[in-house]
């Protein structure tokens, strides 16, 4: 996704209120043994782009001055009651270096599980994102889950998530093994299900 910035000399409170005004939001670029860039982005541009997962998870194409560089965004400023974005800062990645970040988790064949249609299970997303590590180069969008077999009362972990080539858990994440969807079947529907069982039974 490729991002048009410019270059900002004037910093500090009164210049960035100056910038907001005009409808531009200020920003830094910093990383990878340069020195940290000042930078102004058109708000509304910024905006829609704030809106995209993409925007958030994926290698963007930062072009300033003519000069495109990789970056990630790292960090976003938001007005407490307005629609206004105070500040960004953008990362820079070296394609030969590996980056931690984080990467949205999308959950496959809910409506479809066994356990939700038959069962009266309801299945919970734990975690809406998961850290992981790779070089930019092989840093997907998002990560699938799949819950077409996850049975009632099972839940699914971090290492149940299926990584692409070149792509790992973070260090900590994989040792606590967090879960990150659960298939629990609620008091009533269970007790439902033991009613209809008991005649059988006798």
């Amino acid at each position: 996704m490729k991002v048009i910035a410019f270059e900002r000399n004037l910093q500090g409170t009164g210049a960035s209120r100056r910038l907001r005004n005009a409808g531009k939001t200020p920003g830094i670029v910093y990383g990878v043994g340069a020195e940290p860039q000042m930078v102004e982005l058109d708000h509304n541009a910024l905006w829609h782009a704030l809106k995209k997962e993409a925007f958030h998870s994926s290698i963007l194409d930062l072009e300033v001055a003519g000069k495109s560089q990789q970056v990630l965004l790292r960090d976003v400023q938001y007005h407490p009651f307005r629609q206004l974005v105070l500040h960004v800062d953008f990362q820079r990645v070296d394609p030969n270096k590996k980056i931690h970040t984080k990467v949205p988790l999308h959950f496959m064949n809910q409506e479809t599980n066994p356990a939700v249609k038959l069962g009266g299970a309801i299945i919970s997303h734990v975690l809406a994102e998961i850290e992981v590590q790779c070089l930019p180069g092989s840093l997907p969008e998002f990560l699938e889950v799949d819950l077409a077999k996850i049975e009632a009362g099972q839940s699914l972990h971090a290492k149940d998530i299926t990584l692409p080539a070149g792509v790992t858990l973070v260090s900590h994440v994989e040792a606590e093994n967090p879960v990150i969807a659960s298939a629990p079947v609620p008091a009533g529907a269970q007790a439902a299900a033991e009613g209809e069982e008991a005649p059988a039974a006798e």
